[in-house]
């Protein structure tokens, strides 16, 4: 209760006090709406936000399903051999370190499909911190449970499945909390950089629309709807890594 209660009581404190210095100052809405007129558009507009979030979402979901399977297959290529790992990990860290921005139109221009397109886009973003974090915990076992294995002539494949992979659980659902939300900020970023209109639009374009329409409150209503499903999107990884944890490894008991 407390790590929920706390972090709420300090969200209404500043909502509060939001409220109360727009309201004092008189700001106008078309610089800073308040808590209350951003409430408002998100209840009057929820129809469209809503719709815009699903298409969102739906390539958010894309490109982390795909960065999952892509970059736990990577791991497992990797830990079998450390030639190739040598050869080929530069790469991926070389994919982590160029911007989104920079590539997304060269993507956006060879792939026709927009939602193909955008899934790439996303993925790209999303896909080192699973490589990174689950070849972290295949390369995390204990030197005497290893040489056990080697000791009783286990295969590679009997101490992939038997010691390396319980093992990186925990580095690997590290790996998904941090990938969901950057398949989430690749997505947004993507649709930013396409600027596709039309009736399947995400909420990024919504943005883009109400910035050139001076309607703020919808553009926070927006920026809200994106971080609390980041939020969600968090909290839900987590949930998943207890699930999964809570009855064996230590990094999940009480």
């Amino acid at each position: 209760m407390q790590a929920v209660l706390a972090p709420m009581a300090v969200g209404a404190l500043l909502l509060l006090l939001w409220q109360m210095l727009c309201t004092v100052l008189d700001v106008p809405v078309y610089l800073v709406p308040s808590p209350a007129a951003i409430f408002r558009t998100l209840v009057a507009d929820w129809a469209l936000l809503f719709g815009a979030l699903l298409t969102t979402l739906r390539i958010t979901f894309l490109a982390f399903a795909l960065a999952v399977v892509i970059g736990v297959a990577v791991a497992f290529l990797f830990v079998q051999s450390r030639v190739l790992e040598a050869a080929l990990f530069p790469y991926a860290i070389l994919l982590q370190v160029t911007p989104i921005v920079a590539i997304a139109p060269l993507i956006i221009i060879w792939v026709k499909t927009p939602v193909i397109a955008l899934t790439l886009c996303a993925t790209m973003m999303a896909l080192f911190p699973i490589i990174s974090n689950t070849v972290l915990g295949l390369r995390s076992v204990q030197p005497s449970l290893l040489n056990l294995f080697r000791l009783n002539r286990a295969s590679r494949w009997q101490i992939l499945v038997r010691l390396r992979i319980p093992s990186a659980l925990p580095s690997f659902f590290g790996g998904l909390r941090i990938s969901s939300g950057l398949s989430l900020i690749g997505a947004v970023v993507a649709e930013f950089v396409a600027g596709t209109g039309g009736t399947s639009t995400g909420l990024a374009y919504q943005i883009l629309q109400a910035g050139f329409e001076l309607n703020i409150p919808r553009l926070f209503a927006a920026l809200l709807m994106i971080t609390v499903t980041g939020v969600l999107l968090f909290a839900l990884m987590v949930a998943l890594s207890r699930a999964c944890l809570s009855s064996w490894h230590e990094s999940e008991l009480e």
